[in-house]
């Protein structure tokens, strides 16, 4: 069986994910069979392997970072929200069911069971697991029920790093708090402190790791890391765009709406590390002045179409569409543009069957229990070629005037032709099934160029997988944490 390192946090985004990515860089660079795995993922944001199954985005980022194709059961569990109290879980990569706060507890051990064989099966195709936990292992309320920290560590003999973020402020009040709230048999599994997204010299904490390591039951902080601006990898948690701050003004820019249910925004992150202004917007008011106007994927798209509404940005989402904007759906973005949306199942759980949509598109959409997840190639009319993946549960027709947006001539290793998606007559709407798209450069350059905007050159920079794996070998002591992992070889 492999060997395992477990990376855990003081609170969610606190670097869990990119310390998860970077460890299996650095190991997989020494010549390691290194995988990442976490057991249980709460996110819409979503990605497809090559077999079709459905995991977290950040699982498929850490899999690239080793070098590896992403499997399912790098992530057996996902559970996607549908609201504050419900959520669809994907186990395994496919839809299982759903829970909500009542009782997720009777459905623990079955999930516990996969889980544990999920990662009992990767663990003897690698030398080394790189496990993330998630939010923070001392929620004293949820640790009774908890199957993806401490409890998973236990399982995997894995050996545990905290994380804490000193770039919020109270990083050594949140390292100290979670080992004070831990049972002592769980402070034992914790190993080591990493303190993530420090500015400045390093020199500046004097003795603060000796007091620490003092007062937080002896625990070493084995790595200082630093903040690393401009990092182009993608975030696991949409939390992170409640923290970003939009520009005062903006000569230009791109609006992408901030649905309550976004899924998939790291569809944007190509656009924004080509030096595009990327504003992630609530109100009908920030509308104004964009270059175009982007409906992005939603885990409710019946929901938040009302929310859309009750906040006017249906109304401005038009006026800029009659000013000549251009507007872009993707998935439950592009179900919106269309004229109607139908859930007689109620798929969604909404109190709504039917909705009218945007109109902007001759399209209607239908959710359907079955979920289609592929990775998908698809053929423009002029020719272009678009690879990316879908992640969908309507089907939407399109009327027989209506152009289609693409023609996918392959899904899940499958050749096929079918239409996708539907652009208008003047180019400006489309929308599309498609995540990926704007990863794809020539596409996302000849969009950007119709938009009268250009890629910015100076964003050209060495891989950020080998900036990020730098950073921390360069900050990490390393016999220390080969010693804890019971390893011989010792990074150079």
């Amino acid at each position: 069986m492999a060997k395992a390192l477990m990376i855990l946090g003081t609170h969610s985004n606190a670097g869990k994910s990119l310390m998860v990515a970077a460890f299996c860089r650095l190991f997989a660079r020494r010549g390691y069979r290194v995988a990442p795995f976490k057991a249980q993922n709460i996110s819409n944001n979503a990605g497809v392997t090559a077999a079709g199954a459905e995991i977290g985005r950040a699982q498929i980022v850490q899999a690239a970072a080793a070098g590896i194709e992403p499997h399912a059961d790098m992530n057996p569990l996902l559970l996607k929200p549908e609201g504050d109290r419900r959520s669809q879980i994907v186990l395994n990569g496919r839809v299982w069911g759903h829970i909500d706060a009542h009782n997720w507890r009777q459905h623990k051990g079955p999930l516990w069971d996969e889980v544990r064989a999920a990662y009992d099966r990767l663990a003897t195709r690698y030398d080394l697991i790189i496990l993330e936990g998630a939010g923070s292992p001392a929620e004293i309320n949820l640790k009774d029920a908890d199957i993806v920290n401490l409890r998973m560590a236990r399982h995997a003999n894995a050996p545990c790093l905290l994380v804490g973020d000193i770039d919020r402020g109270g990083v050594f009040a949140a390292l100290a708090g979670t080992m004070l709230l831990l049972d002592p048999h769980e402070r034992a599994q914790i190993k080591g402190f990493l303190i993530n997204k420090f500015r400045g010299d390093a020199t500046l904490l004097g003795n603060a790791l000796d007091d620490l390591q003092q007062k937080a039951y002896g625990v070493p902080t084995l790595g200082v890391v630093p903040f690393i601006p401009d990092l182009r990898i993608a975030d696991e948690d949409a939390v992170v765009l409640d923290t970003r701050v939009l520009p005062a003004a903006a000569q230009s820019y791109i609006a992408v709406v901030q649905l309550p249910h976004i899924a998939n925004f790291d569809d944007f992150t190509p656009l924004a590390n080509a030096g595009v202004d990327v504003r992630y917007v609530r109100e009908a008011s920030e509308i104004a002045g964009a270059l175009a106007v982007v409906l992005p994927g939603t885990k409710a798209t019946l929901a938040d179409l009302q929310w859309l509404r009750e906040r006017g940005l249906d109304t401005a989402i038009l006026g800029a569409r009659a000013n000549g904007v251009a507007v872009v759906g993707i998935c439950g973005g592009f179900q919106m543009l269309g004229r109607t949306l139908a859930d007689p199942l109620g798929i969604e759980t909404s109190e709504k069957t039917t909705a009218a949509g945007l109109g902007l598109l001759c399209v209607e959409t239908r959710f359907s229990p079955q979920k289609e997840t592929h990775q998908t190639r698809m053929l423009r009319a002029d020719g272009m070629e678009l690879s990316g993946y879908e992640i969908h549960m309507g089907e939407t027709s399109l009327d027989a005037d209506a152009t289609p947006f693409a023609t996918i001539v392959e899904r899940g290793g499958n050749v096929v032709r079918v239409p996708d998606g539907a652009i208008s007559a003047d180019q400006k709407v489309w929308g599309t099934y498609m995540h990926g798209l704007f990863a794809n450069a020539a596409f996302r350059q000849q969009w950007l160029a119709e938009l009268g905007c250009a890629e910015d050159s100076a964003t050209e920079r060495q891989d950020d997988y080998e900036r990020l794996a730098d950073a921390l070998e360069a900050s990490i002591h390393w016999p220390q944490l080969m010693q804890i992992l019971d390893m011989q070889e010792e990074m150079q």
